[in-house]
């Protein structure tokens, strides 16, 4: 049997043996020793999901600064009665965005609907940008692409750091939204990129464990977005409590920062080399790839995780033909029951997780809010229960120290027990049991609501507890799966795909269903529940992959053209 040749005029026939040099040199990788290259894969690749997580839920705190300053002065009015108790005020204290937080929902023309579209503009981007560079990936090559994402980020960051509303334009909330819109295609692009390079090069013991390491870092992102609002506001209080304009400075400052992990990993990305089973099983050329290995194999008995190399683009090889990654050829590969299943499978657990995650985690100020948890409870005054007159330094120390809770208590641990975990537990048992667990805290908190509601610590306790099966549950092992489960020509589309279905559900947990989130708590918990109990289910569609090449997973054990 010999393998046809394609229309190219450098390729030739090869023998069968190429596809023996072929599952050769993915055994090398597939079997060899944990290192450094390893090691260094992780950390490039975990930094730009630092990054990314950072970008994306950084807004939620910073929102609330911006609504403070800019429609304080228009939306905050009144005065606070006389003989408030524990101020012993004789005199009506005048409402001022010194001391009381703006109602930006209730005010603002649409409020609700502004605050969430704010909030998913990047999740819009998401979407566009995974299905874009995951289809590019593909056809282009994972080196191409990769760092470039994180370029697309860094400007973008700068941008929304740096913008304000025009004299006779544009308000600072539209410029913002675009400005994060096109950083969330940048964020989307990383998904595909960074679950694909680590997958293929990575060893089968260890595969699920180093996927769950870069993903982990989200938690990471998501923990030092809390410390720097933190510290911004530490330094500053005392300017803040002069002048309440001061927290301009602060959101800026917090989001500006996210620049700092792109920039530390932009230059390791656009050295990063190609992937050994894209260079065999798209590009066809299977001695550029054995060369690859070896220097795979090498760098990992390296002690360092800042050694690369640009393997070297020979144009004059011959190549071996290879099958097609043409749309035709997609849909004769999805159109067969037994792929479709599982990219339909990866698609909806993704939108079921992130409909609730985001809807819960980029509100979660709202949350606090709701429990009461950020600023001083109500006092009686002439028989009415009213807010009295707050810090408005304190009162944004107060909820960036309850985000940092729970991020440190469940949101950050959650990742690292996958991490430690995933081998030996497998993907679909985690999944399973992570959906299991939010269903029944979702529930607890829709039925108890109107009392768990006043009682802060059961409360975060519940919240805090779906929070860390979130991360050792669905929103680690649907990142995993879909870098496992289809074949190299399509495992960055695939991925896409899957990814841009999540962020549908993001999109829709926060601008269908968050707006609705401070007068109907009960019926929005009550519907993340149900959906979270449908991601369960539809689990049963994926695969589990641990301990398997993604040969074997794929179904395919040669991207050859045979005649």
């Amino acid at each position: 049997m010999f393998l046809v040749a394609s229309d190219h005029s450098n390729d030739i026939d090869v023998p069968v043996a190429e596809v023996t040099k072929r599952a050769q040199a993915f055994a090398h990788l597939d079997e060899a020793k944990l290192g450094w290259f390893h090691l260094r894969a992780v950390i490039v690749s975990g930094v730009g999901f630092f990054a990314d997580a950072y970008d994306i839920f950084v807004i939620g705190q910073a929102l609330p600064m911006i609504y403070q300053v800019y429609y304080g002065p228009k939306y905050i009015s009144g005065s606070y009665p006389a003989n408030i108790p524990g101020l012993n005020n004789t005199q009506p204290i005048p409402k001022t965005p010194q001391n009381t937080k703006v109602n930006f929902n209730d005010n603002y023309p649409n409020g609700p609907h502004m605050d969430a579209w704010l909030k998913a503009s990047t999740n819009w981007g998401n979407m566009i940008g995974q299905v874009f560079f995951g289809v590019l990936g593909d056809k282009l090559g994972r080196k191409k692409m990769y760092g470039i994402e994180l370029i697309i980020m860094i400007v973008c960051t700068i941008g929304s750091a740096l913008c304000s509303s025009m004299v006779n334009g544009w308000s600072v909330l539209v410029l913002l939204s675009i400005w994060r819109f096109f950083l969330g295609v940048g964020i989307g692009g990383d998904y595909p990129m960074s679950a694909v390079i680590t997958s293929e090069f990575a060893n089968v013991r260890y595969r699920g464990m180093m996927l769950a390491a870069v993903f982990a870092m989200q938690g990471i992102g998501i923990m030092v977005g809390g410390i720097v609002f933190i510290s911004t506001l530490a330094a500053m209080r005392a300017q803040i409590q002069a002048d309440y304009t001061v927290l301009d400075q602060v959101w800026r400052i917090a989001l500006g920062f996210g620049i700092v992990p792109a920039l530390a990993a932009v230059y390791f990305r656009l050295t990063i080399p190609e992937t050994p089973r894209f260079t065999v099983d798209v590009v066809g050329d299977t001695a550029k790839a054995d060369a690859d290995v070896a220097q795979v194999l090498a760098l990992n008995n390296v002690a360092s995780v800042s050694s690369s190399w640009q393997g070297a683009d020979d144009a004059t090889s011959p190549k071996v033909a290879v099958k097609d990654n043409s749309w035709a050829d997609f849909k004769g590969h999805f159109g067969q029951w037994k792929n479709m299943k599982v990219i339909i499978g990866t698609a909806y657990t993704w939108f079921a997780l992130d409909v609730a995650w985001y809807g819960l985690s980029l509100n979660q100020s709202t949350v606090l809010n709701l429990i009461n948890f950020n600023g001083p409870s109500k006092v009686a005054v002439n028989g009415t229960k009213i807010t009295p007159p707050v810090d408005i330094a304190d009162l944004f120390y107060q909820i960036a120290v309850g985000n940092l809770i729970i991020a440190f208590c469940g949101t950050v641990p959650g990742y690292w027990f996958c991490v430690s975990l995933i081998e030996k537990l497998g993907r679909k048992p985690i999944q399973y049991f992570g959906f299991f667990v939010i269903t029944i805290c979702l529930t607890i908190l829709a039925v108890l609501w109107d009392d768990i509601k006043n009682q802060q610590t059961q409360f975060l306790v519940v919240f805090t507890i779906a929070q860390f099966f979130f991360q050792f549950g669905p929103n680690t092992t649907t990142f995993i799966v879909p870098g496992e489960v289809f074949p190299t020509r399509f495992r960055s589309t695939g991925h896409g795909i899957s990814a841009a279905c999540g962020k549908v559900g993001a999109i829709l947990g926060i601008q269908a269903v968050g707006p609705y989130f401070s007068e109907n708590a009960r019926i929005v918990l009550a519907v993340f529940a149900v959906i979270m109990a449908t991601g369960g289910a539809a689990t049963w569609l994926i695969p589990e992959t641990a301990g398997k090449t993604l040969e074997e997973l794929s179904g395919e054990d040669s991207a050859f053209e045979t005649a």
